[in-house]
């Protein structure tokens, strides 16, 4: 029998998920997903599933900004859905598709949408203002 998880568990579980993420903690991250974990993103032909390439965009991510920090500046759920507006701060400090690093501070928002099944993210929608990002980062 699925578990059933509160709107209020599910908004904690994305803080908790950030926070770990934040910190560098990205195999304790992957465990607030799913094994069969969904992520649609804007510019991919399909969504990619599993914990594996979720673990190996975030570890790409922080790779080029170790200092990454996310503030969320937003956050609310209605029953298994939990919707986050971020702010991203970091140093770009290695490569980021095929962009040197820059040493440039960075700022860029995200507005992301997740869907919780039996306690974990099964699956994301996420609109990372990547157009902002690539200019401050070649202009």
């Amino acid at each position: 029998m699925p578990m059933t998880t509160t709107t209020a568990a599910n908004v904690q579980l994305l803080r908790d998920l950030y926070e770990l993420v934040t910190g560098g903690e990205i195999d304790r991250a992957a465990e607030h997903l799913t094994d069969d974990f969904v992520a649609n993103q804007p510019g991919r032909p399909a969504p990619t599933i599993g914990r594996a390439p979720w673990k190996e965009g975030t570890q790409s991510m922080l790779a080029a900004f170790p200092d990454l920090q996310a503030t969320i500046e937003e956050i609310f759920g209605h029953d298994n859905r939990v919707v986050v507006r971020l702010r991203f701060e970091g140093t770009h400090q290695g490569p980021l598709m095929s962009i040197p690093p820059t040493q440039r501070k960075v700022t860029f928002s995200s507005l992301e949408l997740y869907r919780v099944e039996d306690g974990k993210v099964a699956e994301e929608w996420v609109a990372p203002d990547m157009l902002g990002l690539m200019h401050q980062l070649t202009g």
